[in-house]
């Protein structure tokens, strides 16, 4: 099967999940993004197309890239330019759009050619924010990864000139389109787990982050990530994805978070934590407990969303309900045994029982849970250009997972709670 028949049997899919997904009115006030899939003014003339260009062309900029590429006739999508100032990457660019595309080392070239709608900004992080706002000044809508930037002014900045230009500014939280994910928050929001009493979420990797250089005076260049110039480690590149995660299943955003960070194990010259714990309060009083490390990636990732009816694992497309099918015979007969021997303390005070995690497997939230997320969410940038405007909680979202990685990397150098600043709301 060809790949473009491919994506067009996962988008019905997906459509068919968006009806679902908004079929009530709690859903489509937490999820309006999605409204542009039901409606179909996909032109097929040249006036009607939108041309696209891309600066950064490296591991994630080349992913979205060649996720475009996939639906370019589709809908009526152009790759038109192609920016990285690192010669591989330019030299790569150029092979996968076949020369067709007009390459730049400089992204204030492409942003001069006019008949460019947007921009997908795939760079490393601290160069997000000066070609965002040069991009906007230059009548450019914006995708931009996440997170938005590398210190709280910039992110600021991005969001308000965003504002002031009246153009879209998306920031690549593909789980937004995720139909576990949509499916998920729709049923929590409806109640489905009960009040949300605390959210655990983890990313474990085992590597090092460290990229083979070509020259070694290309070492702050090529591996970006390790320096804390250019980047927040853990916080900016994991931390952001799941923190937006937990705001959406919240409907709000933290009061505070306390962080510990350290290097205890990559211990290569990098600046950056390669393991952090953080603990976010809500305005409930619940809290997101969150840990991250680049050493041991046993437990993988997950957002799990623990409520007094039962607990979500979206990652892995699972819920469990705090009623769980009865065990088999042989755990009730270990448990009576324990309870004989645990429940009675001959010279009184507080008797205690071992608890142990339940063996019940779970249910799935959702059907058909292999989706491309990240082409959805560029289908639907593509959609928005051509409606000249996107769902403002697209960049609400973004902006607020980008302030809360930020805060609590600065919890971890100070050791201190760290509250919001009132002058960055939005």
């Amino acid at each position: 099967m060809e790949q473009k028949e491919l994506f067009e049997i996962n988008r019905r899919e997906f459509l068919k999940k968006i009806s679902i997904a908004t079929g009530s009115t709690v859903a489509l006030s937490s999820m309006p993004w999605l409204k542009i899939f039901g409606e179909d003014k996909i032109g097929k003339s040249a006036q009607d197309k939108v041309r696209l260009g891309f600066i950064g062309i490296g591991d994630r900029g080349s992913a979205l890239l060649k996720n475009v590429q996939t639906f370019e006739d589709i809908l009526n999508v152009e790759i038109a330019a192609i920016c990285d100032d690192y010669e591989p990457n330019y030299q790569r660019a150029i092979k996968f759009t076949n020369g067709k595309a007009k390459a730049f080392y400089d992204y204030r070239e492409l942003l001069a050619i006019k008949d460019i709608d947007g921009v997908v900004i795939a760079t490393p992080l601290h160069e997000h924010a000066h070609i965002t706002v040069d991009a906007l000044h230059a009548g450019k809508h914006v995708f931009c990864e996440k997170a938005m930037a590398r210190n709280l002014d910039d992110t600021k900045l991005m969001y308000d000139t965003h504002l002031k230009t009246n153009l879209i500014l998306q920031i690549g939280h593909q789980r937004m389109f995720s139909p576990v994910y949509l499916d998920a928050i729709k049923r929590i929001h409806n109640g489905e787990i009960g009040q949300i009493s605390q959210i655990r979420a983890y990313w474990h990797r085992s590597m090092n982050w460290r990229r083979p250089l070509p020259k070694p005076e290309l070492e702050r260049k090529i591996n970006w990530r390790l320096y804390e110039e250019y980047s927040a480690g853990l916080f900016t590149e994991l931390l952001s994805h799941q923190i937006q995660v937990a705001n959406w299943v919240n409907k709000t955003n933290p009061v505070s978070v306390v962080c510990n960070g350290s290097i205890n194990f990559w211990k290569d010259g990098r600046e950056v934590y390669d393991n952090i714990a953080c603990i976010y309060e809500y305005p409930d009083g619940s809290n997101l407990v969150y840990d991250s490390q680049n050493c041991n990636k046993h437990y993988g990732l997950e957002e799990q969303v623990l409520g007094s009816k039962g607990t979500m694992e979206i990652e892995i497309n699972k819920v469990y309900s705090e009623k769980p099918p009865a065990p088999p015979a042989i755990l009730h007969l270990i448990n009576d045994i324990e309870k004989d021997i645990f429940d009675v303390i001959p010279i009184g005070g507080a008797s205690w029982v071992p608890e142990t995690a339940v063996k019940y497997s779970g249910d799935y939230i959702a059907e058909n849970y292999k989706m491309d997320e990240t082409k959805l969410q560029l289908e639907a940038f593509t959609r928005y250009i051509r409606e000249g405007k996107a769902p403002e909680e697209l960049s609400r979202q973004g902006y607020y997972a980008s302030v809360w990685a930020l805060l609590a990397e600065k919890a971890a150098k100070t050791r201190e709670r760290i509250t919001f600043d009132e002058k960055y709301r939005i």
